[in-house]
This record gives structure tokens, C-alpha cells and sequence, in this order.
């Protein structure tokens, strides 16, 4: 769908093939500005997505038929729409590793009019399954040991979205999703218990219970909380688990959807366990999020399972990632670059020029210590005496980082000449990257509130061309 991008971005192609920019290269840099959720960092997703949109970039024949009504369009414009590939090449974090404002998470160098057509789609893609992912990350922080599971589909912004969403939900940790189109395309486990409308359905709960144990004798949660939680919904549940342990078969688990859950879940823990049920499962459902389900584990909450949907999927608290897609370097007619920047008097606003490299570096204990972004290109850094840092933005703050015991580059070309260079990576390897990439955040980056702040520095060379630019600016 080669018209999948806003309207300016082909006002400004068939502009660039009038100034005869469009086939001059360039380099774009994919970053955020601000960690979502008031969080100490973001956790990347929607690359594997992002690369089959690159490589399968096409203008179908009714596209360029329907631009061709519109009157902006010459002919000759629309031919070349209509050979229209990507040739560009790409390099990228790999997908689920934390991230950091300002850094770039996926770097493009590609003839300026394409840059310019793929800027919407990879935002789009990029920002949502990131701040997804991020988001699922949290969660799962908090329920520690507990499964979270995605179940948002009805409450996500379309049939599009509630997929890409419970793709990144599994990147960050989410066990298993309620959608099962994305439980067939992903490879996620599928799960759910059943709705109140099965329990009205029947003639009582306790009947509705036993029909539901019957079809199901291996995978039972029953929903208790339909009429009364502790006085008929456990009790009854209490009753078909004794009545299925005489079959042969175990209930798996309740489900709590209402009310106080913390003073129900530990109500419900302590009569199940009476009853010697100690293997049944509590799974807490309800308008949950990462500060509820905190909140509740500070209650003694009883839960072996958190079903979250809304705010899940909704990316409730941070409607959007603040990503945006820059040029910070352009090639002119004699070859080489020219660096590139946005100054702005909103700090900000403003960009690093160059095409980069980040390098993450880890300290003893095996935490990541900071992220230094350099120009590429160069000498290496030299992180084994000791490497120094300055602060993007404020003159004269800079930091020496010392006593480096790994350093990693994170941006690896991932697409050459249109072309992905390696098959995409499973989701299930993807999901274990991401945990094994959060794991090394030290735990004060990674709390609720007021996180510690992850430093972003620029490397000599970048701190340099980045100064004497913002100098020229000025003057």
C-alpha cells in the first residue's frame, strides 16, 4: 500500500523530483523524545513489521489511478510511483532492547524521496508496538511471578491494532493473548476462561459451572463473581472442583472481575485452601494497570494470573510515543555528507546530525551503565581507558565513564539494497531478548515512580560537530 503515508509526504517527492533531489541520498534517524508512561525507558518493537513494509513497498495500479484524480500529480511523477522500490538500507536496534530518548532506534539511508515517503509507516508502526511493548513490560514487572496475559481485542483501536498490540504485549512479557488470530499468526499461546453471559445462560451458577467442567475437564477457571463472590460464586466452584477430583480431573482456576480484589483474592485463597484445593489458580481481571496491580501486591493480593485488556492495548496513560524521523545528513553532489540538524529553542525539539552509532556499556555488576552516541564511521571509541560523555543539550556538563566492562554496538544493518539481510527472528527469541535487555537495567531505572535517569551522552567527535553547528545557527 504505497499510499499508506500522509498527503505532504508525495507533495514533497514530486517537489524533490522537481528540484532534482530525489534520488539524493540521505540519512534519517527513527528516535523518541521523552520515555512514555513516566517511565526510565522504552522497550523497542515493530521492526520485523517495519522491514516486510520496506521490502514490499509497492503503488498498485487503483493508487495511482486514484492520486492521478486529484489534480496535485504530474504524469511523469506518477510514472515514477509507479516503478516505486525500496533500495535503501537500514540500520536498527534489534528488536526488543531498552531504549532511551534521543537515540536511534532504526536509521535509514535511502534516496531522499523515499526517506521521505516511509517516514508515516515506520512511525506508525515503530511508535505503537514500542509503546505497547513498554507498557506490558511494567506490567509484568509488577506482577513479579504472576502471568499477565493480553486480552484487549474489544477494547483496541481496530482489527489492525488489537494484532500489532498483543504482538508487542508478548515482546514485553505478556504470557499469553485472548486474540486468537494473533495467537495463530504470532505463535502466542491463547487463552481465556468464559464470559457472565455463560453462567446467566443456565438455569444457576452451580449448573452453569458443571457444564462448563464437563466440556473442559483440563483447562477449568470459572468465573465466580457473577452473583455473589464469596457466598455463592467460590462455594460453587468449591463444589465442581471436589465433584472433578472424583473424575479424575483438577479445576485449573477461579477468575475475579469485580469488587475488592485484594480482600476477595485472599477471601477466595483461604477458602479454596480449606477445602485442600491449594492447587487452584486465582486470576484477577478489571480495569487493570501496572499501578493497580503494584498497589494490590502491597494488599497481600492472592493472584497467580492478571488479565489486562484497556489499558493494555489503549497504552493507557501515554496516548502516543513521542517518535519522530529525522535527517541528519545529506549527500551533495561531490559525494560524502553534508550533516544536517534541527535547532530549536525548545531544547528538546532539536536533533544530533551525522550518521551514528550507539554504543551501550555495562558495568561489572553487568547493569548498563549509560549509552554514548558517536558518529560512525571513526575510530572506535576507547572505552578501555576510559571514554568521556557530554550532555546532548547543556554545555559544559560532560562525564568521564570508567571501569567499562562490556561495551556493545546496537545499531546493525538489517537491510541492504531493499532487501532484508537475515530471515526475521522469531517472536518467542525476540520476547527473550527483551527480557534478558530489561534485566540489565539497574532496578532504580526500571521503577513506577520517579526512575532513575539512564544517561545518553555524545562522544567526542559528535559533541563536536553538534556545537560548532548549533554555533553557526546562532549566528
Amino acid at each position: 500500500m504505497g499510499i499508506r503515508t500522509d498527503f505532504y509526504q508525495l507533495t514533497m517527492m514530486q517537489g524533490y523530483m522537481r528540484a532534482g533531489l530525489t534520488e539524493r541520498l540521505a540519512c534519517f534517524d527513527l528516535f523518541f523524545r521523552r520515555n512514555p508512561f513516566g517511565g526510565g525507558y522504552a522497550l523497542t518493537a515493530g521492526l520485523d513489521e517495519a522491514l516486510d513494509y520496506l521490502a514490499t513497498l509497492r503503488f498498485d495500479e487503483s493508487e495511482i489511478e486514484y492520486l492521478s484524480t486529484l489534480g496535485t500529480f504530474e504524469s511523469s511523477f506518477l510514472e515514477h510511483l509507479a516503478r516505486f522500490r525500496f533500495t535503501g538500507a537500514v540500520a536498527a536496534m534489534p528488536e526488543g532492547s531498552a531504549a532511551f530518548p534521543f537515540e536511534p532506534v532504526m536509521q535509514v539511508i535511502a534516496p531522499l524521496g523515499q526517506c521521505q515517503l516511509v517516514e508515516t509507516t515506520l512511525l506508525n508502526i515503530i511508535n505503537f508496538q514500542t509503546l505497547v511493548a513498554t507498557k506490558a513490560a511494567r506490567l509484568c514487572q509488577e506482577a513479579g511471578e504472576a502471568d499477565v496475559v493480553e486480552f484487549g481485542m474489544r477494547r483496541a483501536q481496530g482489527q489492525n491494532g488489537a494484532l500489532a498490540a498483543a504482538r508487542a504485549a508478548h515482546i514485553g512479557g505478556c504470557a499469553a493473548t485472548s486474540n486468537v488470530e494473533a495467537a495463530m499468526r504470532y505463535g502466542i499461546p491463547p487463552r481465556g476462561t468464559h464470559a457472565h453471559a455463560w453462567v446467566t445462560a443456565f438455569g444457576g451458577e452451580l449448573e452453569a459451572f458443571r457444564a462448563y467442567a464437563r466440556q473442559y475437564p483440563n483447562s477449568t477457571v470459572l468465573l465466580v463473581d457473577t452473583y455473589d463472590t464469596l457466598k455463592s460464586g467460590v462455594p460453587n466452584a468449591i463444589t465442581v472442583a471436589k465433584e472433578m477430583e472424583r473424575e479424575g480431573a483438577k479445576l485449573r482456576g477461579i477468575r475475579l472481575d469485580s469488587g475488592d480484589l485484594a480482600f476477595l483474592s485472599f477471601e477466595a485463597r483461604r477458602m479454596l485452601d480449606a477445602a485442600g484445593l491449594d492447587y487452584v489458580k486465582i486470576f484477577l481481571s478489571n480495569e487493570l494497570d501496572e499501578h493497580i496491580i503494584h498497589d494490590l501486591k502491597i494488599q497481600g493480593a492472592r493472584a497467580d494470573a492478571y488479565g489486562v485488556g484497556t489499558k493494555l492495548v489503549t497504552a493507557d496513560g501515554d496516548p502516543s510515543l513521542t517518535g519522530v524521523f529525522k535527517m541528519s545528513a545529506i549527500q551533495p553532489p561531490e559525494g560524502g555528507w553534508r550533516l544536517t540538524m534541527k535547532k530549536s529553542d525548545a531544547a528538546h525539539k532539536s536533533t544530533f546530525p551525522g550518521v551514528k552509532q550507539v554504543w551501550r556499556m555495562h558495568g561489572a555488576e553487568g547493569y548498563m551503565i549509560g549509552d554514548l552516541m558517536e558518529l560512525d564511521g571513526g575510530a572506535r571509541p576507547d572505552f578501555e581507558s576510559g571514554v568521556e560523555g557530554y550532555h546532548p543539550f547543556l554545555e559544559g556538563q560532560h562525564k568521564t565513564y570508567r571501569d567499562i566492562a562490556r561495551v556493545e554496538p546496537l545499531l546493525a544493518e538489517v537491510m541492504r539494497g531493499g532487501e532484508r539481510l537475515a530471515p526475521p527472528m522469531t517472536l518467542k527469541f525476540v520476547r527473550e531478548r527483551a527480557k534478558a535487555s530489561l534485566n540489565e537495567l539497574h532496578p532504580t531505572t526500571r521503577r513506577l515512580l520517579n526512575p532513575h535517569i539512564y544517561k545518553v551522552s555524545l562522544g567526542e567527535r559528535l559533541h563536536t560537530a553538534t556545537v560548532s553547528m548549533r554555533e553557526a545557527a546562532a549566528r
